[in-house]
């Protein structure tokens, strides 16, 4: 694998972080947390940094280590098996047209799906087969 699995595991807690924000439903809030009762903290808003940080993490990725992000994603989805890694990985490589962090911040339970594709991996025994 080119990507750490140490890399990896941050993005899984940007994307889990990303996956709790929800749209804005309180746009006359209070300016102090206490007043409105904390209701804005996992809110989606203009100033929160949630969505941009797990963008610029996945866009200073190589291509190597994007294909392989979106691959770990997929085996964590159920498409493939981890000792299928080459071939995710290669179909990832073939598939990739527009930016992968918006592709990746599409999916739903994105930081679930990158975990379990982790562990299946490294279940597989894989290391720099891609």
């Amino acid at each position: 694998m080119d990507i750490a699995p140490d890399l990896v595991s941050a993005i899984i807690e940007h994307a889990r972080a990303f996956d709790a924000m929800e749209a804005e439903t309180d746009p006359d809030s209070g300016s102090n947390p206490t007043d409105d009762g904390d209701l804005d903290v996992l809110q989606d808003t203009p100033g929160d940094l949630t969505s941009a940080d797990l963008r610029a993490v996945i866009e200073a990725l190589n291509v190597d280590q994007a294909a392989e992000l979106v691959a770990l994603m997929w085996i964590g989805r159920g498409e493939y098996e981890g000792s299928e890694w080459a071939r995710a990985v290669q179909r990832a490589r073939e598939r990739a047209t527009g930016p992968t962090s918006r592709y990746l911040m599409g999916v739903p339970m994105l930081g679930d799906y990158l975990q379990d594709g982790l562990e299946a991996v490294m279940n597989a025994g894989v290391r720099d087969e891609a």
